[in-house]
């Protein structure tokens, strides 16, 4: 349908979401014009469409087995959709506006503790310590995202332009391309400059030996291979590097505002999450500690 290329194009082009974002919104959009396409059993319309063809999609879904997560995300997607239409067709309807939301579970983020964290860094450290490329480079990336609290996307897209270690800081483009500053550590720092000396010159920050762009799936590679050496390693991912980083700060007494600049977070609300970490730690520390608790 011409409308919905039209609004990934417009997706992508002009709101500049994610080409993650992009996809789902194309995918979630074209699964409804399947779905009414057997719903009406014949001819249907944008316009012609109901409240009702739109909550029995998502009730579809559901029962598919699509998680409240994503079903919200699909109806966010028609949301977005028909007000896509209203401005390029002028179609005045968006049923599903009047359908809601489905309530998603909040479930605190993975995150390492303090003693996981020194376990993984000094394991890191042994191997890159024997001088090779590939450990070298490893630590470099750990240090990144533990310094840096970057998205796994963000830190594959680093060049070397982006990376000032005159400075300590790094540029980030991260969803909607928005740009953003984050300082980066002296530990970071220190490994970043060790790994660029045995990388030689390039444009990606991070490459395989073959001096290509390390894609996000190799670092996931790369990471889990030093997870591996934790007690729970096989269920932790690279994003958990990036809760650890909000988790400490926080613990720290960071304020939250900064912290959420520091993601890259649109909402605080996001970033309240953290907060919540903290606080189950903290309950867990006073019920072991408190003799009356």
């Amino acid at each position: 349908m011409n409308e919905i290329t039209e609004f990934v194009t417009f997706l992508a082009k002009e709101r500049n979401d994610s080409p993650h974002t992009v996809k789902a919104y194309e995918r979630d959009v074209s699964a409804f014009a399947a779905f009414c396409q057997n719903y009406y059993g014949g001819p249907w319309t944008w316009a012609g469409v109901d409240r009702l063809a739109i909550r029995g999609f998502l009730a579809a879904e559901q029962q598919r087995g699509v998680g409240k997560r994503s079903v919200a995300r699909a109806l966010s997607a028609l949301r977005t959709f028909y007000r896509f239409l209203n401005a390029t067709r002028g179609l005045e309807v968006n049923p599903a506006r009047a359908a809601r939301t489905p309530k998603i579970d909040r479930t605190l983020p993975t995150y390492l503790d303090r003693q996981e964290t020194d376990e993984l860094f000094n394991h890191a450290e042994q191997r890159a310590a024997a001088g090779g490329f590939t450990e070298t480079r490893d630590l470099a990336i750990l240090e990144m995202f533990y310094s840096t609290g970057v998205r796994l996307s963000e830190l594959a897209g680093l060049n070397d332009a982006d990376v000032d270690l005159v400075s300590d800081q790094v540029k980030v483009r991260g969803k909607g391309k928005k740009e953003r500053i984050v300082p980066l550590g002296s530990h970071a720092s220190g490994t970043l400059r060790t790994y660029l000396a045995k990388r030689g010159h390039g444009r990606a920050v991070f490459v395989n030996r073959r001096g290509k762009r390390l894609s996000p799936r190799g670092i996931q590679l790369a990471m889990k291979r030093l997870f591996e050496t934790l007690a729970r390693g096989t269920n932790l991912h690279v994003h958990a590097l990036r809760h650890s980083f909000a988790t400490h700060l926080l613990d720290a007494g960071a304020d939250l505002r900064a912290v959420q600049e520091l993601l890259g977070h649109a909402s605080l609300g996001t970033t309240q999450v953290y907060t919540h970490t903290s606080v189950e730690r903290l309950k867990k520390v006073y019920h072991q500690a408190h003799p009356r608790a």
